[in-house]
């Protein structure tokens, strides 16, 4: 591979973007050509091979993988996730204190103080997971793709018209 070949393969790996890539490392070309460039490059073997080394040290154990997001919106949609939120408790005290005169007064003490508190996935949060799952699995597609072959016969009556 050479120097201008690893240069490329380095902005590729910026956004993953080939024709960018092309232009940034190869000067004065046009988008068609950088296009047909950069398609050129990600084909030999030796530049794919580098690419896909650098993505796997890029990718790490902390990085999601397709089955870990399934998994994650699946518990959200069934509402097994917990959240946790902050509430306000209020604690009181009393205590009898005596007054300017001597005489016994109770005196309350109010005292704020947070708690962080589970509670199950917020609706909204159930509904968004079920949808993105939907979405994954094409349950509300508007467009019905259909594939296959079938025989097209257009009949009418009188001659075409330019």
């Amino acid at each position: 591979m050479t120097e201008k070949q690893k240069k490329f393969a380095d902005e590729y790996l910026i956004d993953l973007n080939g024709t960018r890539a092309y232009m940034a490392v190869y000067k004065n070309v046009t988008k068609k050509a950088a296009g047909n460039g950069a398609s050129r490059l990600l084909k030999k073997s030796d530049i794919r091979n580098y690419i896909d080394n650098e993505l796997e040290k890029i990718h790490s154990e902390k990085t999601a993988d397709v089955k870990e997001v399934m998994e994650y919106l699946t518990a959200v949609m069934r509402r097994e996730k917990n959240e946790s939120v902050v509430v306000t408790v209020t604690e009181e005290t009393s205590e009898y204190v005596p007054d300017e005169k001597g005489v016994m007064r109770r005196k309350v003490l109010k005292k704020e103080i947070p708690v962080k508190v589970e509670i199950p996935a917020k609706l909204s949060d159930a509904n968004k997971a079920a949808d993105l799952l939907g979405k994954r699995y094409r349950l509300f597609t508007d467009k019905i793709e259909v594939e296959g072959s079938a025989k097209v016969v257009i009949e009418g009556e009188g001659e075409l018209k330019e």
